[in-house]
């Protein structure tokens, strides 16, 4: 433990003697093992689990001791990871064929302008074809009663029109993608 950089790991010729890095790194595993990160938890595990009274010698290090150690010696605890990486190697336990996953979770983004099944197209552009109706519907009031929409509002229209037609034709591009698609959907 020396070697790899653990404090401690010689005991001082004065004062109380510190928790061997041995039994703190064991707890630590163990924590890491059965994903308990917290140190107030490796805590009250090391009180009242019976394989972590056996692991630890019924040593029960405080959550500040324990907190203090991965803090202290986290370049020495990720050298005993990679030392037992080797080690398995050097006793042939990893194949080629050996995968590792995590329980990493990302939060995906899949909004209605990403995510495209044939109901949703359907749909999507039905709404706006209703979008460029309505608007349509609003500058044909405007041609037969010119006082009820303001003349600068008409430019604001017409462009909002031409936004909904290159949405919907960008659809149509879509839908042909989607159906080219081995599952029917993009």
């Amino acid at each position: 433990l020396v070697g790899l950089g653990f404090e401690r790991a010689t005991p001082s010729l004065v004062g109380r003697p510190a928790y061997h890095p041995s039994t703190l790194l064991k707890l630590y595993i163990y924590g890491y093992l059965n994903r308990i990160q917290s140190s107030r938890r490796l805590e009250r595990e090391a009180r009242r689990n019976l394989e972590l009274i056996w692991l630890t010698g019924r040593l029960t290090p405080d959550f500040k001791t324990i907190a203090d150690f991965r803090k202290d010696n986290g370049v020495a605890i990720r050298k005993v990871c990679r030392e037992f990486v080797l080690l398995c190697r050097r006793l042939k336990l990893f194949a080629d064929a050996t995968v590792a996953i995590d329980g990493s979770k990302f939060k995906a983004v899949n909004n209605r302008d990403k995510n495209f099944t044939d109901r949703k197209l359907q749909a999507r552009m039905e709404q706006l074809e209703q979008s460029i109706a309505r608007y349509m519907d609003e500058l044909d009031r405007a041609d037969r009663e010119p006082t009820s929409l303001p003349d600068e509002r008409i430019p604001h229209l017409k462009e909002k029109i031409e936004s909904l037609k290159a949405q919907v034709q960008k659809l149509g591009e879509i839908e042909v993608r989607m159906r080219a698609a081995p599952d029917g959907q993009i």
